[in-house]
């Protein structure tokens, strides 16, 4: 089965790239822009990523990346496991308090008119990054993933923000996030995606 990814690198598109490195699996990459003709044409909306798969555009990466894990059973536990509830809790808590801050602040550094922007809010949701981390640290499991030794959904996602975070000069508070990152970062299939 042949995938399109339509979205930039530097973009949550980069999720989705590297889940197919991940799964090993063939795809065509479409860098768009976001807003670009190549994405609205798929989305109304404008925003990336879009995976076309088998004629059928699916957006939101988070969608996305599950989609692709139980449509090839790889990267998730299965749907109605405890650890699926568990795995659906991380991602969530993932994106409410990790993903959601980021994206704030990114709106109020260069995404909103000038006019709209406040840059003191972003003091307050690095303060909420911080204490976010904290509850992470008591959520990952014990191994070298987020729930153990099973790279999982969440993994893509908070190597993702946390990536984000320090292109943001958002501080990762925690050693082990921190080695953590890195170990993800080193991977060879993100490499490969994020070479794109």
């Amino acid at each position: 089965m042949l995938y399109t990814v339509i979205g930039t690198v530097s973009s949550r598109a980069a999720r989705v790239l590297w889940m197919l490195e991940e799964l090993g699996l063939p795809y065509d990459h479409v860098p768009a822009p976001p807003q670009s003709e190549g994405v609205t044409a798929f989305n109304p909306a404008g925003k990336v990523p879009v995976l076309i798969a088998e004629g059928t555009p699916i957006t939101d990466s988070t969608a996305i990346l599950q989609y692709l894990a139980d449509k090839h059973g790889q990267l998730t536990h299965p749907a109605g496991t405890l650890a699926r509830a568990r795995q659906d809790s991380l991602t969530q808590f993932l994106l409410d308090e990790f993903d959601a801050n980021l994206w704030t602040a990114a709106r109020h550094s260069f995404v909103l008119p000038e006019e709209l922007r406040h840059s003191a809010i972003k003091n307050t949701l690095r303060w909420e990054f911080e204490r976010s981390q904290k509850t992470l640290m008591h959520r990952m499991g014990d191994g070298h993933f987020v729930m153990g030794d099973q790279m999982t959904v969440p993994d893509i996602i908070l190597t993702h923000c946390g990536n984000w975070a320090l292109e943001a000069k958002f501080p990762i508070t925690e050693h082990r996030l921190t080695e953590y990152l890195a170990a993800m970062r080193a991977r060879p299939a993100y490499r490969r995606a994020m070479a794109r």
